[in-house]
């Protein structure tokens, strides 16, 4: 498609302009940060997984009735987007102890938790992202508590999902993070699903031997993060057809 004007550009993702009044188009990048953007690297075609991946996700989602802003996947490294508010919050939803989780309370990775719990993060890259209780996003506007109420519900129930679709291809979901925004209707405002779904968002982990299939082999130099990447791809039948890291299966559009 045309290239239309950037509106916003991240760590991995740029916005551009929609072709449509409260729509942008998400585009993947092939660049891998880690400790917010502390270290950096250029991954050759992960911007294609990622998009390929979220999208399965995000269709999955909203066929069960989780709203998302995905409208449609355009090409290899890009979809359709609804615009949205997005709420300066990241949640995280954990399963087993791993990352700040476990070194802040001394747990061993992997430590199964007693139910799943939802963190929020304030999103600030100056301030590496902090760790805020529910009191601090409402205090500082950020959120009101109907809005969490909502934000921890809508989390649970990617949980639910993620976890079923994750255990299904023998890989464990041990923790995920997703941003929510908010799209208006006049007055009433609807929380939906926003940014992406992603090995870069999630962590997991193989069931049976435990290795890594995230941002963890990039973060902790444990080997390929194209072929970590790919392996889920692989596993879920979502793997592009021009991804050589694998033997190619039938695309699955």
């Amino acid at each position: 498609m045309a290239r239309r004007k950037k509106v916003y550009e991240g760590k991995a993702k740029i916005l551009y302009e929609g072709p449509e009044p409260g729509t942008f188009v998400q585009y993947f990048k092939d660049d891998a940060t880690a400790g917010n953007g502390a270290k950096k690297d250029v991954i050759d075609g992960k911007g294609v997984l990622n998009n390929r991946l979220s999208e399965f996700f995000m269709t999955g989602l909203n066929n069960i009735g989780v709203p998302t802003h995905f409208i449609k996947r355009l090409n290899m490294r890009e979809q359709l987007i609804r615009q949205v508010e997005i709420i300066p919050l990241e949640v995280i939803c954990r399963n087993f102890a791993a990352g700040s989780m476990a070194k802040r309370l001394g747990l061993e990775e992997g430590t199964a938790l007693p139910r799943p719990i939802v963190e929020f993060c304030y999103k600030d890259d100056k301030l590496g992202d902090p760790l805020v209780p529910e009191e601090y996003v409402i205090a500082f506007g950020w959120a009101t508590q109907q809005d969490l109420d909502d934000i921890v519900a809508l989390a649970l129930r990617v949980n639910d999902f993620l976890s079923g679709v994750m255990h299904g291809v023998g890989i464990k979901l041990v923790d995920f993070k997703i941003e929510v925004g908010r799209i208006w209707d006049g007055d009433y405002a609807r929380l939906v699903v926003a940014d992406e779904i992603s090995p870069d968002s999630c962590r997991l982990w193989d069931i049976e031997t435990g290795a890594k299939l995230d941002k963890d082999v990039f973060r902790r130099d444990l080997g390929s993060l194209a072929d970590a990447y790919t392996e889920v791809a692989r596993r879920l039948g979502v793997l592009p057809s021009n991804v050589t890291h694998r033997p190619k299966p039938t695309l699955i559009n």
